[in-house]
């Protein structure tokens, strides 16, 4: 998982801000609410759920990422 989480975390780093510099512009107002998690935390439950066998998000995340991972992702 940690090596999952540096190579995505390296991606948002890099290629994220390039990627905003080329998007659309949003014609809708933005939130402002603040986040617990950033953007390669999220991004790599994403990947993790995606490689496991669970068909379900919200059992994924509280069955196993909640239980193993608290330490991992303290927000």
């Amino acid at each position: 998982m940690t090596a999952l989480f540096c190579s995505i975390d390296d991606f948002c780093q890099e290629d994220l801000p390039l990627l905003a510099q080329t998007a659309l512009p949003s014609t809708k107002g933005k939130r402002q609410r603040a986040r617990s998690l950033s953007e390669s935390e999220i991004m790599t439950i994403l990947v993790a759920f995606h490689q496991s066998h669970c068909r379900n998000f919200k059992a994924f995340y509280l069955g196993y990422v909640l239980p193993h991972w608290k330490e991992a992702f303290p927000g």
